[in-house]
């Protein structure tokens, strides 16, 4: 801009200076005559100084509002927000009507595993002096057919003055021994037992499948064991004896 203006001023100047000489040389050829022509034009002067910038201008009316962009993707799922507070508890509803009766159910039969089937017979200070035969038994109501009996005898038993004695306790079921898996019984052997009188308190336990349901009579007998013959024997002496009969399910195969 500076540029511009000084180049105009020399234009300026340029043509002020002819038009001066002009009416110089008509005054002088008026008066005598013109003692030479116009000078050529000089050169260009130097371009100025580029002057300092101007300010800024006051910002723009803000224009059209344009037409609507299309829609973006959906953005990924932000992480849940915090928990709210509970809300009010709502108002009771309406007790509703009662529903038609449903058809009944089918029969429900107990199984063997949903209960205890299970009888005790104790005596006090029973002392047999038996050698051989039935020492007491307990009548058993078995529910099913598919199940086992555990029994077992606890009580005194003792064999009497006599050297390489033996005798033999055992359970019978209705009047036979078991026999599946094996019978259940123990035995009292002697060695040396001349003017001895001695009383154990012993345990004889076991279980016994293929036993019909219904009335069972669990019998505890005396004998002779295999090989011996008979000796002194002595069952319950001065305290309590006890045979004890559960229905249990049968072992696993």
């Amino acid at each position: 801009m500076l540029s511009l203006l000084m180049l105009l001023l020399a234009i300026m100047t340029a043509v002020s200076a002819t038009s001066g000489s002009k009416q110089s040389a008509q005054t002088t050829q008026s008066s005598s005559f013109c003692y030479g022509c116009c000078g050529i034009p000089g050169m260009h002067g130097k371009h100025g100084t580029p002057g300092a910038p101007g300010r800024d201008g006051r910002d723009g009316r803000d224009g059209a509002k344009g037409d609507q962009g299309l829609q973006g993707k959906t953005g990924p799922q932000g992480p849940p927000g915090d928990k709210g507070l509970a809300g009010v508890k709502g108002e009771e509803g309406a007790k509703g009507e009662t529903g038609a009766q449903g058809p009944p159910g089918q029969k429900w039969e107990l199984g063997p595993m949903l209960f205890k089937n299970w009888k005790e017979c104790a005596w006090k200070n029973l002392d047999d002096p038996k050698d051989s035969g039935l020492i007491k038994d307990c009548v058993f109501t078995k529910n099913f057919s598919d199940t086992a009996l555990h029994v077992y005898w606890t009580g005194a038993l003792r064999i009497h003055n006599c050297n390489r004695c033996c005798k033999r306790w055992y359970f019978t079921f209705n009047g036979a021994e078991c026999s599946a898996p094996l019978p259940i019984d123990g035995i009292v052997y002697m060695q040396t037992g001349s003017n001895k009188d001695l009383h154990r308190v012993r345990h004889i336990e076991g279980h016994c499948s293929n036993i019909h349901k219904g009335k069972v009579r669990v019998g505890f007998w005396i004998g002779n064991c295999a090989s011996h013959g008979n000796a002194d024997g002595a069952t319950g002496w001065n305290s309590v004896s006890r045979i004890f009969v559960e229905e249990v399910p049968k072992a696993q195969a």
